[in-house]
């Protein structure tokens, strides 16, 4: 696995009507890469909230597949936040992006409805840092390593290896206790609208979880080339 470009800039860079440019995830990728993804996709990406600030997507599982051992997976992991969908049925979503001045990275926050009860709310902070230079941090010391590329016109995320911190002492997971490799895919369609679909695949039991949603930008989004 090659290295990742280093991260050129960390703060925000102002622009002229007064909002913020962010260029980290930007700088993950290689400029002839990050110049294939659409403009919706880039412009979704460079977007820094100021402080107290939230962008809003609306949306809706259209599809939700599962095994047994996954549905078990997703159970068992509420020990440490709940980080997988347990609602198995399509409904209405909501997915909302703040910036997290602590870990100096981005708070996602993901509300699946339920059909009875109250929604599932999944939260994930992304922080650019480790050797590919993101981090998902899912709960109670445990996260992972993601990679980014572009590919076919779409953003690409996937897990590169899984770690515990344990009395402040952080541990890489050796494969045999990884849950799978885990597969995001955020690809545009056009219109406001994009598609979000998450895929955790174990190399002997197969696919445990797949999620396909699609969702719109926030009202206020504008477009800019970035």
């Amino acid at each position: 696995m090659g290295a990742r470009p280093a991260i050129r800039e960390d703060r925000p860079i102002a622009q002229a009507d007064g909002d913020l440019l962010d260029l980290r995830f930007r700088a993950l990728l290689a400029e002839p890469e990050w110049k294939t993804l659409p403009l919706a996709v880039r412009r979704r990406f460079t977007k820094r909230m100021k402080s107290g600030d939230t962008v809003v997507y609306r949306g809706h599982v259209i599809e939700i597949e599962t095994r047994p051992l996954g549905r078990l997976l997703a159970f068992a992991a509420r020990m440490i936040g709940g980080p997988l969908p347990l609602v198995f049925a399509p409904g209405a979503a909501v997915v909302t992006v703040t910036e997290d001045a602590i870990g100096r990275g981005q708070v996602w926050t993901r509300m699946y409805v339920r059909r009875a009860g109250f929604p599932q709310v999944i939260h994930s902070a992304k922080r650019f840092a480790g050797p590919t230079g993101l981090e998902e941090h899912i709960g109670g010391g445990v996260g992972m390593a993601l990679t980014v590329a572009a590919e076919d016109r779409a953003l690409v995320f996937r897990s590169a290896f899984y770690f515990a911190t344990l009395a402040g002492v952080r541990l890489r997971l050796p494969q045999w206790l990884e849950p799978g490799a885990l597969t995001i895919v955020h690809r545009d369609l056009g219109h406001g609208r994009f598609a979000f679909t998450l895929a955790l695949d174990h190399p002997l039991f197969g696919r445990l979880i797949g999620q396909n949603a699609t969702f719109r930008d926030a009202p206020a989004e504008e477009a800019r080339d970035v």
